[in-house]
């Protein structure tokens, strides 16, 4: 199987797919998930962090918002995620919601700032791979990230999936790093 590089972008809260070209095996009837649906949910992630961003800077519960986000696209409650977000290096793993949600907006752990409150404009997903079986998906690639400035700030992914209840995928895995600097 060899996969083509795709892109998928959201840009002040709505989202525009740049270029989704990929070559997969044959399709299997019983598969989980299709790309499309990894594309919406990474496109879904990147309007909820841009998202939370603008209900801080517009005055607005920002808290709400990721709480909202997290309930949405993570499996925390569900199953088991593993996260290891980009700027934690204390408290490096994030196993509960609740250490999720003080990544994302600042709070209950010592060392966060809130991620997702910078505020970033706009992420862009740019997958180097997808796998896919037949209960699960992982993509992995690099996502940047741009500032009101309108510099963009690389990152390096992993994002495991697992089906929720309604089908739609949840994040299980998230990996995340800045790349290494020599």
């Amino acid at each position: 199987m060899k996969n083509k590089r795709m892109t998928v972008m959201a840009v002040g809260g709505g989202a525009v797919a740049l270029a989704a070209v990929m070559t997969v095996g044959a399709a299997k009837k019983d598969m989980a998930f299709t790309p499309a649906e990894i594309e919406a949910a990474q496109t879904a992630w990147a309007e909820g962090i841009v998202a939370i961003g603008a209900t801080k800077t517009e005055g607005g519960d920002y808290s709400a918002r990721a709480a909202e986000h997290i309930r949405t696209l993570y499996a925390y409650g569900k199953a088991p995620v593993l996260f290891k977000p980009t700027k934690a290096a204390e408290e490096q793993f994030r196993d509960t919601y609740e250490e999720a949600h003080s990544y994302f907006v600042g709070g209950d752990i010592k060392e966060d700032g809130g991620f997702a409150i910078n505020p970033w404009t706009a992420v862009r997903f740019e997958n180097e791979g997808l796998y896919i079986d037949s209960d699960s998906a992982v993509a992995m690639g690099n996502y940047y990230f741009t500032t009101p400035e309108g510099q963009e700030v690389k990152v390096e992914y992993t994002f495991g999936y697992i089906p929720g209840k309604d089908g739609q995928p949840l994040i299980n895995v998230h990996h995340s790093s800045l790349p290494f600097s020599p």
